[in-house]
């Protein structure tokens, strides 16, 4: 083989190992944004690049396939949307504390769920490998908390935080609940 006949094969095999890099990371790519939804553009926000982004979303994937989410028992889930109606019914008397009990009861439901409790960033973060197309309602509600707590909320925003607070704990309230009256998605 000539010097000429061995650079154009090995510019051919470069140029094919480079073709095949880029459609693999486009397929990544389209991979993680059809799961991750919302999130996907968040977390591109927030790390400025889509290859940090994307490599930030698969580690919380392969973080949360360590974790055992566990589906809710009939009780609890009975249990979990009685406290949740007393939340909704207290939000009439004292908007103020009803988004606090919101948050401690999406937090419990998370808890009996088996998610990892660590702080507030890390939950969510953890919550979007299964919820994502809710999680920026679970921040946006946190926001609205933390509003709150400096009397920067008014009753209008309480309630659009009740109304995220609402949607996550819709979602991992009917997630596949266990039990004699088992439901499936």
């Amino acid at each position: 083989m000539t010097t000429t006949a061995l650079i154009v094969v090995i510019v051919a095999v470069a140029v094919v190992a480079v073709l095949a890099w880029f459609f693999v990371r486009e397929q990544r790519s389209k991979r993680l944004r059809s799961r991750f939804g919302p999130e996907y553009e968040h977390a591109v926000r927030e790390f400025g690049t889509r290859p940090k982004a994307e490599d930030a979303l698969a580690e919380r994937e392969r973080r949360m396939e360590k974790v055992h989410v566990r589906p809710l028992s009939h009780e609890d889930h009975v249990k979990f949307a009685d406290q949740w109606r007393a939340v909704q019914s207290h939000f009439v008397d004292d908007p103020g504390e009803s988004i606090h009990e919101a948050d401690r009861l999406v937090n419990d439901v998370m808890r009996a769920r088996g998610y990892p409790m660590a702080e507030f960033e890390h939950r969510a973060e953890d919550l979007s490998v299964d919820h994502p197309h809710v999680v920026r309602n679970y921040r946006a509600a946190h926001d609205i908390a933390l509003a709150h707590e400096k009397g920067n909320a008014g009753t209008e925003e309480l309630r659009k935080g009740l109304m995220h607070y609402r949607d996550l704990f819709d979602e991992l309230l009917e997630a596949r609940m266990a039990g004699p009256k088992e439901t499936r998605r």
